[in-house]
């Protein structure tokens, strides 16, 4: 089989999500990259270097400067002639190419893929990830979204894969891109770090969460994440929330603040090696999955780790 990965990528280098759609793919066959944008002859040359690559496929493009999905969407089913799976990484964006490759393809997608059990055969997350099902497709082509915790990360070096210009399909028109509001970060980005530090609604401001949670971050060199319940309260963007709706990680470390454990947090965060979770409800949910459980009030909690770190 001759599978074909979209390159997620941020115009200058190939994020970490790929080298797990990468693996994932491996297993199906013969792995192809598409890389989409503008200028980005530099993220080409990074995704040949991915281990295990045989071809990359290069549309640079104004149509494609803002990787909109209603226009990468016909220049991967154009690809697709030559191609018998398609692979995205279950991220923003490849959950809003994947859906539209799949339509035009007229085949049925399988999303959050855990794992490749044969060229027809994957199992994924369902009952917010409480059951995995085993799930087998009749579909020629394959469209799949793979969730990047559920695999190892290939090789960011070592390959040679070759590099191949094509046309692409041009502007649909069906969509502009009117701007964006960029977060400049200074931690650890959240689906790459190593260790995570999350609050939840407990801490009740925003200001208590960034007096709370970030200085523990900052001596922990963590991402600072957070619960559905402390995003839509206004304490932190959006960006933050980590669970089915949000992010889903997989760090070494992911510390718990203030955070009850809903099972839509639990499905985003289960994977993670070990949990540590800080909460005065001792019955709390998030201590049914936690490695460290400290009960106690957080805000006196928190300081004394912070200072003794």
């Amino acid at each position: 089989m001759k599978t074909l990965v979209w390159v997620e990528h941020d115009g200058q280098s190939v994020k970490d999500a790929t080298l797990s759609a990468v693996t994932a793919a491996a297993k199906l066959g013969e792995v192809h990259l598409l890389v989409a944008g503008q200028g980005v002859d530099g993220v080409a040359q990074a995704a040949a270097r991915i281990a295990g690559v045989g071809k990359v496929h290069v549309a640079d493009d104004a149509a494609y400067a803002h990787q909109l999905a209603e226009n990468v969407a016909p220049l991967v089913v154009e690809l697709m002639r030559h191609h018998d799976a398609f692979v995205a990484p279950a991220t923003t964006t490849g959950k809003a190419i994947a859906p539209r490759v799949a339509a035009l393809l007229d085949v049925m997608q399988i999303s959050d893929v855990l794992s490749v059990e044969g060229e027809d055969t994957f199992t994924r997350p369902i009952y917010a990830g409480n059951a995995i099902a085993t799930v087998q497709t009749r579909d020629a082509k394959k469209v799949l979204t793979v969730r990047g915790t559920a695999f190892e990360k290939a090789a960011a070096e070592g390959g040679s894969g070759t590099i191949e210009a094509v046309a692409g399909t041009g502007d649909t028109g069906l969509a502009t891109f009117e701007g964006a509001e960029i977060a400049a970060l200074t931690r650890p980005e959240l689906t790459s770090a190593r260790v995570i530090v999350s609050g939840g609604r407990a801490l009740g401001s925003g200001e208590k969460f960034r007096e709370l949670i970030e200085p523990l971050a900052d001596k922990l060199g963590a991402a600072v994440g957070a619960s559905r319940a402390a995003v839509d309260a206004g304490f932190v963007p959006n960006d933050y929330q980590v669970g089915q709706t949000g992010k889903i990680v997989a760090p070494e470390v992911y510390v718990a603040v203030g955070i009850s454990g809903a099972i839509q947090h639990l499905a985003g965060m289960k994977d993670s090696k070990i949990i540590v979770a800080i909460n005065k409800d001792e019955d709390a949910p998030i201590f049914q999955v936690a490695d460290v459980g400290l009960v106690g009030d957080l805000f006196k909690i928190v300081p004394e780790l912070t200072e003794k770190l």
